[in-house]
């Protein structure tokens, strides 16, 4: 339970808080609506009323939040300032994907709600224009205002018409119609599987968020939904005198015409703040793209994994930033996320890109990678570079113990915590508070170690002449191979170097055994907290999960930390 309490106790507390604001204002606004004012409101609509009132309150809630979890510079600075205060507060910001699609569902069931409810409401309206029979209350509550048009509390005006045509002819069911097109286009495009092969496609409707915001405030300009003024309901009292309305207005009776008015717009009150602060973030972020980025080295790794070393005036980070990249030539509108793979010590910025899709396909070919001759520095693209933006990995170094889990090109948030480490002991820097490094790196391929095993290398040696080779243990994992390699690799096992990543530590085969490993780390650091970073698919991150959350030998204490950009 402590570790459970550890690793995910103030996101329950968090997620708990969200939830439970969200059921207060439906359960507020549905009561809200059952007032006296909104009587004969109800006459027409029944409890239709309150179920379309009630989710648009909290559909305002949540779209206040939606946009807060992707304001990248905010989330930076707040986590700069509160890791201070407390790691644990601070790695809920790492969640803020995770956070912002939860919000992003919740957007989605209330919209639902809404429209279903707003259907009936629009059904019911019209029907009670179709019963003409002055002796229907619905009738006579959709009559009044006819003549003068000023008060008025059934948005239908005729009987010649029918919802549809109001739906695309009022503003609230026009802007109603664009929200849900641009909310069904933003969630469709954001499944996993488009996300992953099609980014451009997730990148552009995303960006349909623009129109969802402006429709969504203008949704409510036109007061569809009206009630009683409170003034009417002073001189008008609806529970007395819904029995007497053939006498409303007439002289000797004490029950005037009701009068009705809408209710003022107020989702804009709740989004007002948000926007403004997310074009603050993108002003920043168009100022920071404007700044000239020099590409001084372009390297093509094995397993197509293209090496960006660029340099920007000014640029700063901290180990296991990211940042976003753009490339005008291949378009100028599009930016990719890509984790930083040098170190803070060294004097220009790297980028380790595998080419997966058509955007860094491009880039490859735009960089040379396809051709054999070396390229002048005048031919290679222009690049804007937008960042840093912190993450998990930032947190490294305030373990005492660490296990860094990287899957495939995964490892490049660690690339650059590896290199720091190795220049904190170049330089004999005694404020390093970490005193043991397990690495983990699972790989599918042999080609992608090559990239990497010079660092690794590097730091071996470095470890061993500064007998300090206890400070870092790596285990490397190939998970998939052919029976020629198996072959090979058999043959090749009892030399003193590994024949895969030329390592005095041999490469493993298969996958680890996480239980035997944290139960080995519990036992080896007991009473240490131990800070667990991972960047990999989500089956590894739930089990690494589970494994801090069962794993209490010892009194160790696992943290979990998951890199999520």
């Amino acid at each position: 339970m402590g570790n459970f309490a550890a690793n995910e106790g103030l996101s329950i507390f968090v997620i708990l808080v969200w939830l439970g604001i969200n059921v207060f204002l439906f359960v507020h606004f549905y009561l809200a609506f059952l007032v006296e004012r909104y009587y004969y409101t109800r006459v027409i609509l029944g409890h239709a009323l309150s179920w379309a009132r009630a989710p648009a309150a909290c559909l305002n809630f949540n779209c206040m939040l939606i946009l807060l979890p992707v304001c990248r510079n905010l989330l930076s600075f707040l986590r700069g300032s509160i890791q201070y205060c407390s790691r644990t507060a601070a790695r809920q910001l790492d969640r803020n994907l995770t956070f912002h699609k939860l919000v992003a569902y919740m957007i989605a069931l209330h919209t639902a709600i809404h429209i279903i409810a707003h259907l009936f409401n629009f059904e019911r309206f019209m029907d009670s224009q179709l019963m003409i029979n002055s002796s229907y209350l619905p009738y006579v509550l959709s009559q009044i205002g006819n003549n003068d048009n000023r008060s008025y509390l059934n948005p239908i005006r005729t009987n010649e018409t029918n919802p549809t045509i109001v739906m695309f002819t009022t503003i609230a069911g026009l802007t109603g119609v664009v929200i849900t097109l641009a909310l069904i286009l933003i969630i469709t495009s954001s499944m996993e599987v488009i996300r992953r092969s099609y980014f451009e496609v997730f990148w552009f409707t995303h960006h349909l968020f623009i129109v969802f915001f402006i429709g969504l405030v203008l949704h409510g300009v036109g007061r569809i939904v009206r009630g009683q003024t409170i003034e009417s309901v002073k001189v008008h009292k609806p529970d007395e005198c819904h029995s007497r309305f053939e006498d409303w207005g007439k002289n000797g009776t004490d029950c005037p015409e009701p009068v009705f008015a809408g209710n003022p717009p107020m989702t804009w009150k709740w989004v007002v703040g948000p926007m403004i602060l997310y074009v603050c973030e993108r002003l920043v972020r168009f100022y920071r793209s404007q700044q000239k980025v020099v590409i001084t080295k372009v390297v093509m790794h094995p397993s197509k994994t293209l090496e960006l070393q660029m340099k920007k005036k000014g640029f700063k980070m901290e180990v296991g930033q990211y940042v976003f990249i753009k490339c005008p030539s291949i378009s100028q509108l599009e930016w990719h996320p890509f984790t930083l793979t040098s170190a803070p010590e060294e004097d220009h910025l790297s980028v380790h890109i595998r080419i997966v899709g058509d955007w860094t396909q491009a880039l490859y070919t735009a960089c040379g990678g396809d051709k054999t001759v070396v390229q002048d520095a005048w031919t290679l693209p222009k690049v804007a570079v937008d960042g840093p933006f912190g993450t998990a990995s930032e947190d490294v170094f305030r373990y005492e113990v660490v296990m860094l889990v990287g899957a495939g090109i995964g490892v490049t948030p660690f690339a650059s915590v590896l290199k720091s480490v190795w220049y904190k002991h170049v330089q004999e820097n005694k404020n390093v508070f970490t005193k043991k490094i397990y690495f983990y790196w699972l790989c599918p391929e042999t080609q992608a170690f090559e990239w990497f095993a010079d660092l690794l290398q590097s730091l071996e040696r470095q470890m061993m002449e500064k007998d300090m080779s206890d400070f870092l243990s790596y285990n490397i994992y190939l998970t998939r191979w052919k029976d020629a390699e198996a072959a090979h690799f058999r043959v090749q096992y009892e030399a003193e170097d590994d024949p895969i990543t030329g390592l005095k530590q041999k490469t493993r085969y298969g996958k680890p055994n996480w239980d035997n490993e944290f139960s080995a780390i519990a036992t080896q650091h007991p009473g240490s907290k131990v800070g667990v970073f991972l960047c990999g698919p989500t089956a590894l991150a739930t089990a690494l999960g589970k494994q801090c959350i069962s794993h209490t030998e010892s009194g160790t204490e696992f943290i979990f930390n998951k890199e999520n950009f």
